[in-house]
């Protein structure tokens, strides 16, 4: 055991070292002159967005029972060390390299960080330093496989569930980033249109989620009374602030596309909650802080692909659909037998989904509404593609995975719960008996 923990941080001190005496690549295409707004605005969207790692731990956090909270709360903070390092040494080229049939970044491109410089670079950031568009596409890969965490959460062991967020990263995170957002993408080559990360961030986290619930099968305590509620309420205003970088800062300028995302997002994400609202007291139920939390989420998540894409108006409708149809979801979801713990599936799944057809519709100049068929007609596609891709790729990533440790903790485990079992720290005070 100790021996395997010595090899992972020799790695760790081998890629360093390979790192600091490996000769640089001179960064192979320049930009124009670095803008300062710009600049300081994308410091801002990615401080913004690593804030909501965190933010989605206390949200996790507070869902699950006690004995479950502190290694809830660890696989999404454990994502920050964890994909940083996997991003500097080959995330960012898979991703963003040169394109290998517009499907996957060429490896070796910017392996270890060579010719990430301090210039602009005219395909990617033309006004801001190429390490920082770097830096802040970072942020999303971060939180991709944490949000993947919360449909297999509390019954998954800790060691296998970094195994997993390295796979998912590298086979499923970085194609799908690289297709969407290179100008070589095979999706965007297409005229996909995603702002922020509807399809590459929620979708794939929602159909990775909905894989590892099936696959894993359900937990054997399920509770539906969750213990921390000002957690999840704290999680809630920490991702909605996190978010206007999330989605204003994915106009990688300070400008007005900026302005109408950062508009778009705060105006569908309240359109979402108060819909959620209303409808359940139409069904004749109290006003839920949970729900009400969910649901704000939901419309962050929906208004994600469009962000910048579609005018107010198209928001509201966007916030008050997607709202509607995660709140019926999640009541069909209790009858399938499906443990998605945390249901990732009904909100960011179902929430990207709906983002993207929706994107399709509303697109100012481009979609549906304005008569014109191209652009919806390939979201419909990419869908489908995406869908099945994330869907299968995960499920195949599971099997890899559990092969090489397993995934599932052992029954006696997961009733001692994971936070003692899994990081021998717990919330609960043991009773003293004399």
């Amino acid at each position: 055991m100790k021996l395997r923990y010595l090899f992972h941080l020799g790695l760790i001190f081998v890629a360093g070292t390979i790192a600091t005496f490996m000769p640089v690549n001179p960064q192979s295409k320049i930009g124009g002159p670095i803008n300062s707004g710009d600049t300081a605005w994308l410091l801002t969207s990615s401080g913004l967005v690593l804030l909501m790692t965190p933010g989605l731990s206390f949200f996790y956090g507070g869902m699950v029972s006690k004995k479950n909270l502190i290694s809830t709360m660890m696989q999404s903070i454990v994502a920050l060390g964890v994909i940083t390092i996997l991003w500097i040494i080959v995330g960012f080229s898979l991703s963003f390299g040169d394109s290998l049939w517009g499907i996957i970044g060429n490896p070796f491109t910017f392996f270890m960080y060579r010719g990430i410089g301090m210039q602009t670079h005219p395909d990617f950031s033309p006004t801001i330093p190429f390490a920082l568009f770097s830096l802040f596409q970072m942020k999303f890969a971060i939180i991709t496989p944490a949000l993947v965490s919360g449909g297999f959460a509390e019954r998954v062991r800790f060691s296998s569930y970094l195994i997993f967020i390295v796979l998912f990263s590298l086979f499923i995170y970085s194609p799908l980033a690289h297709m969407t957002w290179h100008p070589d993408g095979l999706l965007r080559s297409w005229g996909v249109l995603d702002f922020a990360g509807g399809t590459v961030v929620h979708i794939s986290a929602g159909m990775a989620a909905l894989a590892g619930s099936i696959y894993l099968g359900p937990r054997q305590e399920i509770s539906h009374n969750p213990p921390h509620i000002p957690y999840v309420i704290l999680g809630t205003g920490l991702l909605w602030f996190g978010w206007f970088g999330f989605n204003a800062g994915s106009s990688l300028a300070a400008n007005d596309v900026a302005v109408l995302a950062f508009l778009n997002t705060t105006v569908a994400s309240s359109v979402a909650m108060m819909s959620w609202i209303f409808f359940e007291k139409l069904q004749g139920k109290k006003v839920s802080s949970l729900g009400a939390c969910v649901a704000a989420v939901v419309g962050l998540v929906a208004i994600t692909p469009g962000a910048g894409f579609v005018n107010t108006g198209s928001s509201i409708l966007i916030g008050f659909i997607a709202s509607l149809a995660s709140n019926l979801a999640l009541h069909f979801k209790t009858k399938t037998g499906v443990d998605d713990t945390l249901d990732v599936f009904p909100c960011h799944g179902l929430g990207g989904i709906l983002g993207m057809i929706l994107t399709g519709i509303f697109a100012k100049d481009v979609g549906l509404m304005t008569g014109q068929t191209r652009t919806f007609f390939y979201h419909l596609i990419a869908l489908v593609i995406v869908c099945l891709f994330t869907y299968f790729g995960s499920y195949v990533l599971y099997i890899i995975t559990d092969k090489i440790k397993p995934l599932r903790v052992r029954p006696d485990e997961e009733v001692m719960g994971l936070d003692l079992s899994q990081h021998g720290e717990t919330l609960i005070k043991a009773k003293i008996t004399n």
